[in-house]
Order: structure tokens, then C-alpha cells, then sequence
């Protein structure tokens, strides 16, 4: 059994009370209110937005990075990325100040020295007027003290991607007051996972579920590297309405030493799903969305029979219930 980290600015068990938007970013925020509301969440711990502010205010490493800013266009595609490729250059060559990678070594080891998962968290993410999701770095099956160190920092830079420096130009967000806060929980080597809808995308309905499921880790499903199976269902009877099953030729997964490694796999039209883990997942699903009060987008894992709650954010391009209609029959 491990023990819980230790509470301090800079660092924060999964579950603290006193995580917040501005302490651990939009990401860790959702994901410390799943774990106190005991959803089967993986364990780990919160690097806080004050780690990230002490990292940069390392050899006037802030001024710096607002100067390079200051002297780039947004507008030029070419600009950015040359701009962006020097601010992490610089984020890879600063050390992580003494005291924050001692703590995080600390709690890394009362993980018992797992692989883990490393994710970014930025403070203006996951927000329900904000679809900000996917505009920072996550890093997978991350073995080792100094495996990990370099995972936050490249976490802490991903914050200056050209994507993420456009994205808040376009959208009037002020670099000044962005930070980054870093997820880290034990990895889960999953046999399936994907995405959960509890109320439909496409047609708006607050009384379907829909799942896209692959095999193995994720990130095949995210960066696009297969086509997932499909089901839509009734959310109240679990009753499967649509089923269809994806050509899902390619498979991640973590490799003993750290890392991913992609395979490739026959019968590629095999279920990742039973039936019964539909169900579990439709589930899962109300219970998150009737948690927030509100229809949820979900990332899930099953692993060795286990099903584990990865993230929870609103779902931002659901049409709105038309005033005085009653949500059950939507």
C-alpha cells in the first residue's frame, strides 16, 4: 500500500482538497474532484502551477521567454515554430530547481518507482467555454527519476508549443497569465480504451452514450491511428442501438524499459468491447455526468479487467437544451 505524498506549494497528492484551476490547471482540477469523489481514478500526484513559476523564474527565464514573444508574429506560421523550438530548447537545458526534484522524486518513489504517466495541465484548459484539450504534451510509460524530471520539463514547455502560443493569441488569452501544472499517476497498460460521450455529439440526445474503443493504449485513438469501434446506447436500459466495429490495425503499447512501442495486429476487426464492459462503461458514464451536473466527455482504460477513469471534461459542441423542453426527452 503507498502512501500519500507530502502536501507542500509545489506539490500535491491526486485527491488534495487544495487543488484548484489555479494551483493544478484544469486537468489536475477535474481529476483531484474525481478522485475525492472516489471514482476509480490511477493514484499519483500534483505538480502545482507554483513548481512551474519557480522553474521560470530561474535566470530571468519569464523575461526572456516575453521578449521572444514580444518579437515574433503570430500571424507568421514560420515565426512561431522557430520561436517555440527556442523557448522548449531552453525549458530541455534549465535545470528543475533542487527542492521541486527532490519532491518529486520523493513521491515517485511512494508510487513504488512505477512506470507512470506524465500530462500537462494548463490553467486555462478544460474549461467549459474553452475547448482547450490536446494543446499540451503527454508522455506515456515514463520509467525512472530522470526519465520523469525530463517528462515535466518537456510538460512545462509544452506550454509554448506554436500551437498552444497561437491558440491563445486567437483567442485573446494573455500569456502572462497562463501556467502549467503536471499530472502524474501510475500507468495504466491498457487492454482497451477510448472516449465516452454521455449525451450524443451529433444529435444532441441527453439519453444516448456514445463509446469509441481500440486495443491497447489510447493514443492510437487520439492521434488518429485507427478507426475505432463505434456503439451507441440507450443510456438508461444500456440497450445498444449502434454497433460498429473499426479496422484497428494498429496498437500502443508501453515497453518494459519505458516508452511505447506501435505494433501491428491481424484480425484487426476484433471487438476491444464485450458487452458487459459496455454496460460498466455506460455506468461510469452517468455517474460522472450526474457528478458534474452536467454532459461529460470522458477518456477511459480497462487494464486486467479494471476499469479506470483517465479524465473528465464538459463537452463543449453539444447543442444547447431549447429553453422550457424537458432534458429526458432529449
Amino acid at each position: 500500500m503507498t502512501t500519500a505524498p507530502h502536501r507542500t506549494k509545489t506539490l500535491l497528492p491526486l485527491n488534495s482538497p487544495d487543488a484548484s484551476l489555479a494551483t493544478v490547471g484544469g486537468k489536475g482540477n477535474n481529476l483531484a474532484r474525481l478522485a475525492r469523489g472516489h471514482f476509480p481514478v490511477p493514484g499519483g500526484f500534483l505538480l502545482t502551477t507554483q513548481a512551474y513559476d519557480d522553474f521560470v523564474a530561474q535566470d530571468n527565464l519569464s523575461e526572456w521567454i516575453a521578449d521572444q514573444i514580444r518579437a515574433t508574429s503570430t500571424d507568421d506560421p514560420d515565426a512561431l515554430e522557430a520561436t517555440s523550438a527556442a523557448i522548449r530548447q531552453r525549458f530541455r537545458q534549465t535545470p528543475v530547481p533542487e527542492d521541486i526534484a527532490a519532491a518529486v522524486c520523493r513521491a515517485y518513489a511512494e508510487l513504488n518507482a512505477r512506470p507512470v504517466a506524465v500530462r500537462s495541465s494548463a490553467t486555462a484548459e478544460d474549461l467549459p467555454d474553452m475547448s482547450f484539450a490536446g494543446q499540451q504534451d503527454t508522455y506515456l510509460n515514463v520509467l525512472g527519476e530522470d526519465a520523469l524530471l525530463d517528462a515535466v520539463r518537456n510538460c512545462w514547455g509544452s506550454l509554448w508549443t506554436a500551437r498552444a502560443i497561437g491558440y491563445r493569441s486567437r483567442n485573446h488569452i494573455d500569456h502572462d497569465q497562463v501556467s502549467l501544472a503536471v499530472v502524474v499517476q501510475k500507468m495504466v497498460q491498457s487492454d482497451a480504451s477510448g472516449v465516452l460521450f454521455t449525451a450524443n455529439p451529433l444529435n444532441g440526445s441527453r439519453m444516448q452514450t456514445v463509446i469509441d474503443a481500440t486495443l491497447g493504449l489510447g493514443e492510437a485513438l487520439v492521434s488518429g491511428l485507427v478507426e475505432p469501434d463505434h456503439y451507441v446506447v440507450e443510456t438508461a436500459s444500456g440497450e445498444i442501438l449502434d454497433r460498429h466495429l473499426g479496422e484497428k490495425a494498429t496498437v500502443i503499447r508501453g515497453v518494459d524499459g519505458g516508452g511505447t512501442q506501435t505494433e501491428q495486429r491481424t484480425h484487426a476487426d476484433r471487438p476491444a468491447l464485450t458487452d458487459a464492459q459496455i454496460r460498466d462503461l455506460v455506468i461510469l458514464g452517468r455517474r460522472v455526468a450526474n457528478f458534474y451536473d452536467a454532459p461529460q466527455d470522458i477518456e477511459w482504460a480497462f487494464a486486467d479487467g479494471a476499469l479506470y477513469l483517465l479524465q473528465a471534461r464538459p463537452i463543449t459542441s453539444l447543442y444547447p437544451i431549447p429553453e422550457g423542453a424537458p432534458e429526458g426527452r432529449l
